[in-house]
C-alpha cells in the first residue's frame, strides 16, 4: 500500500469514522454506544498494519478492524427493527454502518497479499479509502443534508448515494460500464449534496468557520467526483484517463480532506451534540 493511500486510510479510520458515528441520530442502542467509544482503540491495530509488510501478522492486525466494521455493520439491521423506517436519510445511514465493512474485509485480503475475488491488490488497497469516504462518509453526510434541507434534491441524494456506491461495488464483479453506471449515479448524488450544502446550509450557517468549511467541502465535490466520472469513463471506453496514482493523488486525496474532514468538521459544529434537528420546513410556494 503506498504512503498516500496509507495516510487516506489512517484518517477514514482514525478520523472520519468516529467523528461521523457521534453524529448518527435515531436509536443509540448500547451496544452501538460502546462500540463508538471503543472505535479508537480497534482502529490502531488496522492503522499499525497499514505500515508493515504483507504478511500474515498484517492481516491479523487489519483483522480486527474488520471486526469492528462488522459489528458497525450489524447495527444496521438492527436499527432497522427498531425504526421500520426506509426513508430516504434512514436509507443513508444504514448505508453508512454498512459500508466500513466492506473496506475492512478488502484490508484484510490485502495485507495478507490475497488476491481476494481475483481482484489485483492495487484494486483491495483502493477499496479501503473508497468505502471509508465514498461508502461511509458520502452516505452519512447526505443523510444528514437530506433530515435538514428538506426537498426532493435531497431526497435524491440521500437515495442516489447509496444506490452508487451499491453499483460501484456490483461493477467491480460485472464490467467497467457497470461501474461507469455506478459513478454516473453516484456522482449525481453527491453533486446534489454539494449544491444544497452550498445554496442553503453555506447560507444559513451561524459563523464565517462553518460557512467556509461547508463552502470548501461543497465545491471540492463538483471537482473530485468529475475526476472519478472521468477515470470510469475512461476505464470503460478506453478513452485517455488519470492513472490510479494520480487519481490517490487528487480524486482520494480531495475527497478526504477537502469533502469528508471539512464536511464532519462543519456539522459537528451544527450540531454540538451529535444530533440532527427536526426538518426545516420549506414556506409555502406563492
Amino acid at each position: 500500500m503506498s504512503v498516500l493511500v496509507g495516510l487516506i486510510v489512517l484518517l477514514g479510520m482514525l478520523v472520519v469514522v468516529p467523528a461521523g458515528l457521534r453524529l448518527v441520530d435515531g436509536p443509540q442502542p448500547p451496544g452501538l454506544r460502546l462500540l463508538r467509544r471503543a472505535w479508537p482503540l480497534l482502529a490502531v491495530p488496522g492503522a499499525l498494519s497499514l505500515w508493515l509488510p504483507r504478511s500474515p501478522y498484517a492481516a491479523a492486525l487489519a483483522g480486527v478492524y474488520a471486526l469492528a466494521t462488522l459489528a458497525l455493520a450489524l447495527h444496521a439491521p438492527v436499527r432497522l427493527a427498531v425504526t421500520r423506517s426506509l426513508a430516504p436519510a434512514e436509507i443513508a445511514v444504514l448505508t453508512a454502518l454498512a459500508t466500513p465493512s466492506v473496506a475492512g474485509l478488502a484490508l484484510v485480503a490485502e495485507r495478507a497479499g490475497h488476491r481476494l475475488f481475483g481482484f489485483e491488490l492495487d484494486i483491495l488497497a483502493l477499496t479501503v479509502p473508497h468505502f471509508h469516504f465514498a461508502g461511509f462518509t458520502a452516505a452519512l453526510v447526505a443523510g444528514l443534508v437530506c433530515r435538514t434541507a428538506e426537498g426532493r434534491a435531497t431526497r435524491f441524494a440521500a437515495l442516489s448515494v447509496p444506490l452508487g456506491t451499491l453499483l460501484v461495488l456490483l461493477g467491480y464483479f460485472v464490467d467497467d460500464w457497470a461501474e461507469l453506471a455506478g459513478a454516473l449515479v453516484l456522482t449525481a448524488g453527491m453533486w446534489a449534496v454539494a449544491l444544497t450544502t452550498w445554496r442553503e446550509l453555506r447560507t444559513t450557517a451561524p459563523d464565517r468557520a462553518t460557512r467556509a468549511l461547508l463552502g470548501i467541502s461543497a465545491a471540492v465535490l463538483l471537482a473530485t467526483m468529475l475526476l472519478a466520472l472521468s477515470w470510469a469513463l475512461g476505464e470503460a471506453t478506453g478513452l485517455p484517463h488519470p492513472s490510479l496514482t494520480w487519481m490517490a493523488a487528487t480524486h482520494g486525496l480531495g475527497n478526504a480532506l477537502g469533502f469528508a474532514l471539512c464536511s464532519l468538521l462543519a456539522w459537528r459544529r451544527l450540531r454540538p451534540g451529535g444530533r440532527i434537528p427536526p426538518r426545516a420546513p420549506r414556506p409555502p410556494q406563492p
